[in-house]
């Protein structure tokens, strides 16, 4: 399940939830039932195995063959 950050309005109160994508956002602060707002952040990515850098699509050299 995602967890999701939100902030209060009224006491600036920070917290997160585990939700399922289909639940509904939350809507008021566990602290003080003030409106409570999703906070959005960057997401770290990492990519992995090949393909992912210009080395790895990049021709690769040709090699002199030995012709003796």
């Amino acid at each position: 399940m995602p967890t999701y950050q939100y902030q209060c309005s009224a006491c600036e109160h920070a917290f997160e939830a585990f939700q399922s994508f289909s639940d509904e956002p939350l809507t008021s602060c566990p602290e003080c039932k003030g409106e409570v707002k999703k906070v959005y952040s960057a997401v770290g990515v990492v990519f992995k195995g090949s393909g992912f850098y210009k080395t790895d699509s990049a021709p690769k050299p040709a090699t002199p063959s030995k012709s003796e």
